[in-house]
């Protein structure tokens, strides 16, 4: 066989474990989904939109730690591209894409469809280079992979369409070696650092998705500094099930005994997070932060100690130093910040099971309640999430939207067993559940892949329903269609903001899958929820469940502020009058 562009870049894909290739097919791929056609082990997997094809192998890298693959063809579908590859560098998830390009002699002409995929891709990729002579392979390719690899990141190789099938004038086969070190930080760093846990009355542990591989390891920290471990969303998997220190997430989606706990605390440590949102760490608290990457080191709060290094190796050190001395007079410390903390966190726990009872609403008959609530006799989103939370099996991979349908996952779902989550929690996008499930279940039909849809994201690229139906994918979309872009709405409204610009005029999304050739499911009755939910688990291939939920149902934040209470009353206000008016004008 000739080892032409295409062949070595498909054979190296093949070497490196990659079964699967997202992208739409176009020119200057021909060459490349020509090999992956003539090769057994890669797949070539054909979607309606590029931006769903790198969601689908971002997915894929972060669930395997391996590379993700994607393709676009020359202009517009490399453009389509940048979305999804965003997600995989906000990630950090290396992730390869391969961009097509005019042909050679037509670059710089303002040729049709030309774009500068070099300067395109810059800001996203670690690594970027347009082949233009095929013995640049396979250097350049390995040089491409090992960015991706080593950077955690997006490396973006672009092949002009009269390079693809030319031959090589060498027969090298493409190597990458490539191996991961273990760092740990100084001694004398952890020595201050246990010197400053020793001392402290109240710790708190912040833990991130950096920790996850060192479970046991901080959970033996836990125990030795009787500290309550606030979770962020990516730190649910791995540390949510079976852990009697975590307290739930804060931040917006958080809950209160969360925040109180990071409050109460004289010192905090951060275990792996670059937890982003910086109103929500408190002042003048003492803070220690474990981290891979130096320039995470103090950049959302500022740090006392910073120990660079891997959150297992550097945790086991301080466990060592730890231990060599009793940490307060009485060998222990006091673990009152701890019951605190989880007594409140339980107890809010049972409040939030109380909204998730579909009969919630009737329980309220006789008593005073507001006239925009739930107005339109929409289903409880917490108890569908709730539902899906019963029903759905302990290794079950969960993927969510961007926004409310987030918030119910975080509150509702326990990552327990071998349960695994996606979303798109770093950069936001909207419309990355279904084409990241997509990805998802490729890599194990049948493991349970489930994604949490908010009814806008869905809709924005509905398209790939079908690219569900035609590889057969037995993803079930749960949708939470509450006709709203939910989460703006309830920005507006915390801003004293009525309502504006958020209503979405949807079809029943379960005849649009029906039509399709998709099991479509669609439930208007709070009766009916658990026999949907599990009749959709149940059933074999794709499922959509379309779910119609009240859209007045709001999530408050782990510490509302009186503003943003004020600010939402006057929103409710501007809102029923803006609706008496147009009722008095009909």
């Amino acid at each position: 066989m000739a080892r032409t562009v295409a062949r070595v870049i498909v054979d190296a894909l093949s070497e490196l474990g990659v079964r699967q290739v997202f992208g739409v097919v176009g020119d200057a791929l021909n060459p490349l989904t020509d090999a992956i056609r003539t090769t057994d082990d890669v797949e070539w997997v054909g979607c309606r939109h590029e931006e769903a094809a790198a969601f689908a192998a971002s997915a894929q890298s972060q669930l395997t730690d391996r590379l993700g693959v994607c393709m676009g063809t020359v202009g517009p579908g490399s453009v389509h591209l940048l979305n999804g590859l965003y997600d995989a560098a906000k990630s950090r998830t290396p992730v390869l894409a391969i961009a097509g390009q005019v042909p050679l002699s037509e670059l710089g002409s303002d040729a049709f469809q030309e774009v500068d995929n070099d300067l395109l891709f810059r800001d996203v990729a670690v690594f970027r280079a347009t082949v233009t002579d095929p013995d640049q392979l396979p250097q350049l390719l390995e040089t491409a992979v090992r960015n991706a690899l080593g950077h955690k990141g997006v490396a973006v190789l672009t092949v002009p369409g009269d390079l693809g099938d030319r031959e090589l004038h060498h027969d090298r086969p493409a190597r990458f070696s490539l191996t991961t070190p273990t760092t740990r930080p100084e001694a004398s760093a952890v020595r201050r650092a246990a010197d400053l846990l020793s001392s402290a009355d109240r710790i708190t542990l912040l833990v991130g998705q950096g920790a996850r591989a060192a479970r046991k390891d901080v959970l033996a920290l836990a125990d030795r500094l009787a500290a309550p471990m606030v979770l962020t969303l990516k730190a649910k998997e791995g540390f949510e099930g079976d852990n009697a220190f975590q307290i739930g997430q804060t931040g917006l989606i958080g809950n209160p005994a969360a925040a109180g706990a990071m409050h109460s605390a004289d010192t905090l440590l951060l275990l792996g997070t670059d937890f982003p949102y910086r109103d929500w760490y408190p002042e003048g608290r003492k803070v220690i932060q474990v981290d891979t990457e130096p320039a995470h080191i103090g950049r959302r709060v500022p740090v006392d100690i910073g120990l660079v290094g891997d959150v297992g190796a550097t945790v086991r050190d301080l466990l060592d130093q730890l231990s060599a001395e009793p940490t307060r007079p009485d060998g222990a410390h006091n673990r009152g910040h701890l019951e605190q903390a989880r007594k409140h966190f339980l107890s809010w726990r049972e409040d939030q099971a109380r909204l998730a009872d579909p009969a919630h609403d009737k329980s309220l008959v006789g008593k005073v309640r507001s006239a925009l609530d739930n107005r339109e006799h929409g289903i409880r989103p917490e108890a569908l999430a709730a539902a899906v939370d019963r029903n759905a099996t302990d290794d079950a991979i969960f993927t969510s939207d961007t926004g409310m349908a987030t918030v119910w996952l975080s509150r509702f779902v326990e990552m327990r067993g071998t349960r695994r989550l996606l979303g798109s929690y770093n950069l936001g996008s909207m419309a990355n559940a279904m084409p990241q499930a997509l990805g998802a279940q490729h890599l194990d039909r049948d493991r349970q892949v489930v994604a949490f849809c908010g009814d806008g994201g869905l809709s924005m690229l509905l398209g790939d329903l079908m690219t569900l139906k035609t590889y057969q994918l037995p993803v079930k979309l749960v949708v939470f269609d509450n006709r709203r872009l939910g989460m703006v709405k309830l920005e507006q409204e915390q801003a004293g903001l009525p309502e504006f610009g958020t209503v979405l005029d949807n079809p029943d999304f379960a005849a649009v899958a029906t039509a399709m050739g998709i099991t479509g499911i669609r439930v208007t009755d709070p009766a009916d929820l658990d026999d949907a939910v599990r009749r959709a688990f149940a059933t074999e291939g794709p499922v959509l469940l379309d779910v119609l939920t009240n859209p007045d149902e709001i999530a408050v934040p782990a510490k509302p502020t009186v503003e943003q209470g004020w600010g939402f009353a006057v929103a409710k206000m501007k809102e029923l009058l803006r609706s008496h008016g147009d009722e008095t004008q009909h």
